[in-house]
């Protein structure tokens, strides 16, 4: 037999409308790195290491490309997708922050808020 407790009145807090995440985490720069990015990694996981069998010719010291592709090279490209995500990451939020500070110092002609209506 289980217990039932009674429904609390109290209505739950709305949730917020942009997620965990500000909605300027997805402009224009974020998305572009972010295809660019996927973009590499599919050229690196699906399209070289489906030719690296044709890759054998070309040498990359003293083995052939193929094998550094298949062996290293998609490991060093995922970890180097990594680290170029998050230089750029923390270079979009430093120039964000500078317009923040920018546009806060910028002194009101009349006295007034800037109004949201756009």
């Amino acid at each position: 037999m289980s217990l039932l407790l009674p429904r609390s009145p109290v209505k739950p807090a709305e949730p917020e409308l942009a997620g965990p995440f500000p909605p300027d985490l997805h402009d224009v720069r974020h998305l572009w790195l972010k295809a660019g990015l996927l973009l590499v990694w599919v050229l690196v996981s699906f399209v070289a290491t489906y030719f690296a069998r044709d890759l054998q010719f070309l040498m990359a010291g003293g083995w052939p490309l193929g094998y550094w592709i298949e062996a290293q090279g998609a490991v060093l490209v995922f970890i180097a997708i990594v680290v170029v995500y998050a230089w750029a990451m923390n270079r979009f939020e430093r120039q964000d922050e500078q317009r923040r500070m920018a546009f806060d110092a910028e002194p009101l002609a009349d006295g007034k808020p800037p109004s949201d209506t756009a």
